[in-house]
């Protein structure tokens, strides 16, 4: 194991231990510009929704896990741009995927703000057609939402409207 996986698996554990439900408007997936296939003619780092989700990377998946979740997604083509990002105001909470290498310099960039980090697999070595365990990304992205904000709204407009059957809301009227 090295520094950079141990502190990236220590940082989850703590993350983990303080449960922080957000909307899903403030929270970032980060992902790496290497997630994209390399002969790729689509550039989709400077904007993901230039992917045409033809299948022969995973960046359409994650587009789609991402949009079913109502979650913003960013690409980083290096750290630095990644800090940028991640530090933004309307950014409460990140799910970051990446290598340990890097997701270790997010993590302590970014300090204090929450970071769940989701370590890259990479088939054809470093930074170059990487991919994502989609079940990892999508756990991790759920520990983040708060579900009953999403809820909230409709959960408050049933509760302002009368129940028909409620016996003292017929006498009140």
């Amino acid at each position: 194991m090295t520094v950079s996986e141990l502190v990236v698996g220590v940082n989850n554990w703590l993350v983990r231990r303080r449960r922080r439900g957000v909307r899903p408007e403030a929270l970032l997936l980060l992902l790496p510009s290497c997630l994209q296939r390399s002969g790729c003619p689509r550039s989709v780092r400077t904007d993901v929704e230039n992917c045409q989700r033809c299948g022969r990377c995973q960046v359409g998946e994650v587009l789609e896990l991402a949009e079913r979740m109502g979650v913003r997604v960013s690409m980083a083509t290096g750290g630095e741009l990644a800090l940028e990002e991640a530090r933004g105001d309307a950014v409460r909470v990140v799910v970051a995927l990446a290598c340990a290498k890097e997701l270790r310099a997010g993590i302590l960039g970014t300090w204090p703000k929450p970071v769940l980090a989701v370590e890259n697999e990479r088939p054809h070595g470093p930074c170059k057609d990487t991919g994502v365990d989609l079940s990892a990304l999508k756990s991790a992205l759920e520990f983040f939402l708060d579900r009953s904000a999403a809820a909230g709204s409709a959960a408050d407009e049933d509760a302002a409207r009368p129940d028909p059957d409620d016996a003292c809301a017929k006498e009140n009227a």
